[in-house]
């Protein structure tokens, strides 16, 4: 069964956690919280969903980063922010 199809998520999730998965900044914490996805069902997610090619360069971008864990990214006190981020939030429904 496909992740998407598991979770019941639409084209647009799918599409905002893949530009979530890829940003350096965004742990999978995040990911979590907003679409209930765990670390191991994102990485499948991405498989299904890319190029093997886009996904290997993903995968090995990803692995063993601090900031895609919260618990290992070093606390400075700073957050990025995404230039979208009012329009984001842990609502499925958008604040636009």
């Amino acid at each position: 069964m496909r992740i998407a199809e598991q979770y019941q998520l639409t084209e647009e999730d799918v599409s905002r956690i893949i530009e979530m998965a890829w940003e350096d900044r965004t742990p999978f914490e995040a990911i979590l919280a907003q679409f209930g996805l765990p670390e191991k069902d994102v990485i499948k997610l991405m498989r299904q969903e890319m190029k093997l090619s886009s996904w290997k360069m993903w995968r090995a971008r990803v692995q063993g980063r601090a900031t895609k864990h919260a618990a290992k990214s070093p606390d400075t006190g700073f957050r990025h922010r995404c230039s979208r981020q009012r329009a984001i939030s842990f609502n499925k429904i958008s604040k636009r």
